[in-house]
Order: C-alpha cells, then sequence, then structure tokens
C-alpha cells in the first residue's frame, strides 16, 4: 500500500481520582476561589498521588490503543510528550510499550513541553509519511504536581496531571490524510523554566501571556492554511490548556465558533503535554465533534517552543 499520510484511529485519556478545588489551595497559600477564577479560568484541578508519568500515559495509550481496533502488535513506534518524568532510563516511551505488550517497536521521549503533544504528532505523521512507521502511539502525559512550588501561589494553582493518547496509522493513496502540516518554531527565552537537579517550574506570566496573545493567532491561522480549512468551518478547537484569559481571545481572533472551543483548562488546570490529547478525547466522548470534522490543536510553552496543525477528528 503506498501511504500519503497518517490519521488518527482514537484517542484516550486518563486523569487521576483526586480532586483539588481552588479553596483546598485556599488553604496552603494565600489565594481565594474569585482570584484564581479571575486570572486562569480554573475551578479544579486533577492531582496524582502513586501514579507516576508512565502510569498515567499506560492507561491513557491502552484506552486509546483498545478503541483503535489494533493490537499492541500493531504498533511499531512510541513516542511520549513530556516534561516532568522524574525517571530517566528506561525512558516513558519503552515503559509504556512494556506495560502494553508492544514488542520491538521504536521508543522515545520528546520534551517540548506544553507543545510537545503536536511535537509528537507531527514527528509520527513524518515517520508514517515516510515508511518508517506504519502504526503509532502518541502520548502526552505529565505529573506536573511533583515539580510544583505549593507555597507559590502564582504556579501552584495553575499545574495539574494527567495524560492523553492517540493512535495513528497509514491513509492510503487517494485517501484524505486525518493529520494536516505542522507548523512549528520556537523563540528561545527563559519565560518557562523547570531546571536543576530538583527542579521547580519557574514561569513569567506575562511574557506568555503577551506571547500567546500577540503570536499564537498567527499560528493558528497559518495550521489552517496549509491544512486548507478555514477557521470558521472547524469542528473543533484545542489550544493548549494554559488559560481561559489566553484561549478565549485566542479563538475569537482567529474567527472560531466560541461553540467548538475547549475548555477543559476550567476543570483539569494546565497539563502541559497532556492538555491537548486530554481535553480532545475528553470532547470526543461527549460527542461534543463529529467523526472527520477538523479540530485545530496549538500548542505552546515553555522554551518557549509552539506547534499546531489540523487533524480529522477519529
Amino acid at each position: 500500500m503506498t501511504v500519503n499520510g497518517s490519521k488518527i484511529l482514537a484517542f484516550g485519556h486518563y486523569q487521576p481520582s483526586r480532586v483539588v478545588t481552588n479553596d483546598d489551595l485556599a488553604q496552603m497559600v494565600d489565594t481565594n476561589d474569585e482570584w484564581i477564577q479571575s486570572r486562569v479560568g480554573i475551578k479544579e484541578r486533577r492531582i496524582a498521588d502513586t501514579e507516576t508519568v508512565a502510569d498515567m500515559a499506560g492507561f491513557a495509550a491502552e484506552k486509546a490503543l483498545a478503541a483503535s481496533g489494533l493490537s499492541a502488535t500493531d504498533i511499531d513506534l512510541v513516542i511520549v510528550a513530556t516534561c516532568s518524568s522524574i525517571d530517566r532510563s528506561p525512558n516513558v516511551a519503552c515503559r509504556v510499550a512494556d506495560k502494553l505488550g508492544i514488542a520491538g517497536a521504536a521508543a522515545f521521549d520528546l520534551n517540548t513541553a506544553c507543545s510537545g503533544f503536536s511535537y509528537a504528532l507531527a514527528n509520527a505523521d513524518h515517520a508514517i509519511r515516510a515508511g518508517a512507521a506504519k502504526h503509532a502511539l502518541v502520548i502526552g502525559a505529565e505529573k506536573l504536581s511533583q515539580i510544583t512550588d505549593w507555597s507559590d501561589r502564582s504556579t501552584c494553582v495553575i499545574f495539574a496531571d494527567g495524560a492523553g493518547a492517540a493512535v495513528l496509522s497509514g491513509t492510503a493513496e487517494g485517501e484524505e490524510p486525518g493529520v494536516g502540516p505542522v507548523v512549528w518554531g520556537s523563540e528561545p527565552s527563559d519565560a518557562i523554566a523547570i531546571e536543576g537537579w530538583q527542579p521547580y517550574i519557574v514561569q513569567e506570566g506575562q511574557k506568555v501571556f503577551r506571547w500567546a496573545t500577540g503570536t499564537a493567532p498567527q499560528v493558528a491561522l497559518a495550521a489552517c492554511e496549509k491544512a486548507g480549512v478555514a477557521p470558521g468551518d472547524l469542528g473543533g478547537f484545542v489550544p493548549h490548556q494554559a488559560n481561559l484569559r489566553i484561549i478565549e481571545p485566542l479563538a475569537r481572533k482567529i474567527g472560531v465558533d466560541p461553540a467548538v472551543l475547549s475548555r477543559d483548562i476550567i476543570e483539569s488546570g494546565n497539563t502541559s503535554a497532556a492538555s491537548i490529547p486530554l481535553a480532545l478525547s475528553k470532547m470526543i466522548e461527549r460527542g461534543e465533534v463529529k467523526s472527520g470534522s477538523p479540530v485545530l490543536l496549538v500548542g505552546f510553552g515553555g522554551g518557549l517552543t509552539y506547534a499546531g496543525q489540523v487533524v480529522r477528528c477519529p
């Protein structure tokens, strides 16, 4: 079979059971529900207790694989996007492959922080187009709670844990690709950093806000243009769930119907590389996006890195 692109067969997601509300955080730092909601739009978030990054990645991947119609033996590429895994080797991708019984697959981790899933999706798409893989498992997974300074009210109210995964396969000649061309790049800065041997997330919120509201619309529109899709025709818009005050203006600026915008930030917080697949998987599960409809994904964050593409909903 001649492959001319890739398509997403299924999504899956996982969130820890422990819910931490804004009122809970008010018992830890000088903050309150009104302050948090007015600045970032978050009402609650999920925090992992015993689950590792690999555990959460595995749970989400298992769900996506089960929904894809493929078996573990079909997967020949596993990519995990994460910036929070403490265990460096074996990498998270190998741990997930072992958990799911995937043998002989190429497996690697990728770290571009909050744009990680879009980067990983593009790498999987390119590998399938090049004939280096037939079926890929792409995962975004984070345990940001373990690198969050819980005494810093500017960051501890934002970050959370979770995972999302997608299964990709090749599209035959004459079949429309389900993953559009990526628009990606970087503007290296220290706006968001996770540094040191025992790191904490440090963020210059205003720098990120200015970039996201000024440059992210250009990335989003370029991704739509490359895919040949008008923003008004999108069946879903899933930007990185960084801040409600960023993603709602972003949707307005590019002309997306507010009804198709994911606002998972409200109940899930910012889960970095996990936020896009987690949010889209939940939208699909609730029946909010029709099969085959175009969905715009735009990731941006630590580094600073960015990436976006239009995909067809499985």
